[in-house]
């Protein structure tokens, strides 16, 4: 990892580097994915049957593109009760942290006009599981269950399979403790076009959520419109906010759990702590002789890896928000006071001892999270995704007859005379 000082160029240079990762950066598959898309809309179940053939090795059909209960039944065999057990208490902490966020309807009356926010949860949500380097049942359980919770009607997961047919056991043990209402074994873009389009096994659906590769997010960039989706995520980051205080083995183990995603995923750490940042530097070094993604981990740090030493602490806070990372550990003497001076974050770790795989799996809150600079303006994925606020508008005649010309007089200022007789009519003579 390079040491590098905190300076606007290091900075910048940093930003253009970290954002060339971004899934809107790869152009190249922009034209196999909308190929994709416009045979799978064109042609239903028989293209998507076709590319899973084609790119998973699965002869799919309608009788098999299901997950039947017997292989829920199989999956449950196959996982061991300690994980079963563990998947079970994340489910718990991940309920209760987004029960706290569901919105409440409400109105508002005085002098017969009443106003207010009518929320509607979605009626078909549809979920993206990856499935083919690894697995992630962790992810299965954070898009589902705040969908659950918002009160969405039906949840559809896509998930690949491989030349078998079989999905990962620990995937469909997720969905299932989750409250997925079907499953089928489609990935990659095929599977993004027939939630967006629907087919004749896979219902279309309003909005689909979950990480993937290229070529599903260049899929959900693509289809968006048509659907809502959740965001284009881009590759993992993680950064460590810390001062001489903090424990550099620590520091180092933390740096590396982000970097073992894969070669694109970014590790960063900003103190005010040369000494820090040297004794971190040795730490990864003895890490990484015995860690066994040490190849992916080595070229991602060799990339997308560096130690920013800052002159003050206001410097630190100040290139920690320009990189607005996916996840922010402040690991100093006062995380608490430093956390109040972040802007951008997608989740934020507080003390040494709230690393970031916690978020990950056990928590409580989602890590879907906004990427390669998003944290400025996207939050974590929540119930809010998953719900709609319909206006709620009631006047009495009153209440229009005391501000009626003051709308005429706005509508005939844009020239739309449709808008201002609307409202004139109820009040001729």
């Amino acid at each position: 990892m390079r040491i590098l000082d905190v300076n606007k160029d290091t900075i910048d240079e940093l930003l253009s580097r970290l954002l060339k990762r971004s899934p809107t950066n790869y152009t190249q598959y922009e034209s196999v994915v909308a190929d994709v898309i416009a045979k799978v809309r064109a042609e239903g179940d028989a293209a998507v049957f076709a590319y899973t053939k084609k790119f998973d090795g699965a002869d799919m059909n309608a009788s098999n593109i299901v997950v039947t209960d017997a292989e829920i039944e199989e999956a449950y065999r196959e996982v061991s009760p300690e994980l079963l057990d563990v998947i079970r208490k994340a489910l718990v902490n991940i309920r209760d942290y987004h029960a706290k966020q569901v919105p409440n309807s409400w109105f508002d009356s005085k002098d017969g006009i009443i106003l207010g926010q009518k929320v509607t949860a979605l009626e078909n949500v549809g979920v993206y599981v990856p499935g083919g380097k690894a697995v992630y049942p962790s992810s299965v359980l954070m898009n589902i269950v705040p969908a659950k919770v918002a009160g969405v009607d039906h949840i559809y997961m896509c998930t690949p399979c491989d030349a078998n047919g079989k999905v990962y056991a620990s995937t469909l043990v997720a969905a299932k403790e989750a409250g997925a209402d079907k499953i089928f074994k489609v990935g990659g873009a095929q599977a993004i076009a027939a939630m967006a389009f629907g087919t004749e096994s896979i219902p279309k659906v309003d909005k689909i959520v979950g990480p993937g590769n290229i070529y599903v997010a260049l899929a959900k960039k693509a289809v968006f419109g048509h659907v809502s989706i959740d965001s284009i995520a881009g590759p993992s980051e993680i950064l460590v906010l810390a001062d001489e205080t903090a424990n550099p083995r620590y520091v180092a183990a933390d740096l590396l759990s982000q970097a073992e995603h894969d070669e694109l995923a970014s590790a960063i750490l900003v103190t005010t702590s040369r000494t820090l940042a040297e004794q971190v530097s040795k730490e990864i070094d003895g890490f990484l002789e015995v860690l066994s993604r040490r190849e992916i981990i080595s070229k991602s740090l060799e990339n997308y890896g560096y130690l920013l030493i800052a002159d003050t602490k206001e410097d630190a806070i100040a290139a920690t928000n320009a990189i607005a990372s996916e996840h922010l550990e402040i690991v100093t003497a006062n995380p608490f006071e430093d956390m109040t001076k972040i802007r951008n974050a997608g989740a934020i770790f507080l003390g040494s001892y709230s690393s970031e795989p916690l978020g990950d799996y056990f928590a409580g809150p989602n890590h879907v999270l906004p990427t390669n600079g998003t944290a400025r303006f996207f939050s974590a994925l929540c119930v809010d995704d998953f719900i709609k606020k319909s206006s709620i508008i009631s006047y009495s005649k009153e209440a229009l007859e005391a501000v009626h010309t003051d709308i005429e007089t706005f509508a005939t200022c844009e020239q739309l005379t449709a808008h201002a007789n609307s409202i004139k009519v109820r009040f001729e003579g």
